[in-house]
């Protein structure tokens, strides 16, 4: 997604859903065990690299880890970053883990960004359409703090959820947009890289298209 080290670098830092699992993994040792694994436009950040000159995307995304797992990896992923995305949540909701404990995560790697000089942006929690109605209410309340705390640190929220979330019923994200009810297909991908994803216009981004 880009190798020219004069453009801004931004960095997606997350789990499966910013891995691209199951179209698509960053770490190439990890691909076969995917399914297929070796599509790259399975990935939010490639759809934003491609609608976004001047930046180039680097994917740190691991499926299925929790906030406090992808927290332990921010040091390493913000190496030579301008900006970071954080993404994450619903494995703790899967895990039954608290909620506020999520956010607390969340918060803490985007002031850890702060306290690096980079911009910010924080994802919401996608609807789970596996899921039943304990978990869209735990994903309603976390999306709630999500909001909360991107106020509190001025990150940029990127609306994954409305983005993709069927009008009719915003617990499920709608038909097309998912191939397995836990994450986005390629369509859905697109989306969320060309819809959702922006950061402040501090940063100074240029768009070389349009979203449609």
């Amino acid at each position: 997604m880009g190798d020219r080290v004069s453009e801004f670098l931004v960095v997606g830092l997350g789990d499966s859903i910013t891995a691209g699992n199951p179209g698509w993994d960053p770490d190439p040792a990890r691909r076969p065990f995917e399914d297929p694994g070796d599509d790259e436009t399975s990935q939010y950040l490639y759809w934003a690299a491609r609608a976004h000159s001047g930046m180039r995307f680097r994917n740190h995304g691991v499926g299925g880890e929790r906030t406090d797992e992808i927290r332990a990896r921010l040091e390493t992923a913000i190496v030579g970053a301008d900006a970071i995305v954080v993404q994450g949540g619903i494995n703790d909701v899967v895990q039954r883990r608290r909620v506020e404990q999520a956010a607390g995560n969340l918060e803490a790697m985007l002031d850890r960004g702060a306290a690096a000089g980079l911009a910010l942006a924080v994802t919401d929690v996608l609807p789970w359409n596996n899921g039943d109605k304990r978990s869209a209410a735990a994903i309603q309340e976390l999306n709630k703090l999500i909001g909360e705390l991107a106020d509190t640190t001025g990150a940029t929220l990127l609306p994954f959820h409305d983005t993709l979330a069927d009008p009719s019923d915003a617990r499920r994200i709608r038909a097309g947009l998912t191939d397995d009810g836990d994450h986005p297909s390629i369509e859905g991908h697109r989306l969320l890289g060309e819809r959702a994803f922006r950061l402040g216009p501090d940063v100074g981004q240029t768009s070389s298209s349009r979203p449609s």
